[in-house]
């Protein structure tokens, strides 16, 4: 779900604004889309209530990433029996003008998976912003 939406309490939106700021600290040449999906009932349908999820742009396409903009998905479990939600992992897929280029999940084995994979260095921040983003959800509230 679109993270503008999904900003509905100041706790809530400051972390989705940690999550932009730690992305644009390692990679500042991108732009962030807290709305990346469109608000039509196709769309609507395919969008997973129990994530956030933030579109990054590149101007023009980047050699490195291997794409034009990343879509980040921030996945979350409510548990229905202490109520508590944490964050259990983040996709994330890198897109050109042909669609997805590739995609990583942080669910198994955090390898990427696609034709054309970003390169090692990017990779291997990318997969350090991710952990960042698990410790942002995942550390308990003051």
């Amino acid at each position: 779900m679109n993270a503008a939406e999904q900003a509905t309490n100041l706790e809530l939106a400051s972390k989705i604004a940690t999550v932009v700021n730690l992305f644009k600290f390692e990679f500042p040449d991108a732009k962030s889309d807290l709305k990346p999906w469109k608000n039509d009932p196709e769309t609507r349908e395919l969008v997973d209530p129990d994530s956030i999820d933030i579109g990054f742009h590149f101007p023009g396409i980047s050699k490195s990433w291997r794409s034009r903009s990343i879509l980040i998905q921030i996945r979350f479990y409510q548990d229905p029996i202490n109520n508590s939600r944490r964050a259990i992992g983040i996709e994330v897929a890198g897109f050109d003008h042909r669609g997805e280029a590739w995609r990583l999940s942080t669910v198994e084995n955090w390898s990427f998976v696609g034709e054309s994979m970003p390169s090692a260095q990017i990779g291997e921040k990318l997969k350090q912003v991710c952990r960042q983003i698990l410790e942002v959800f995942n550390k308990p509230s003051d």
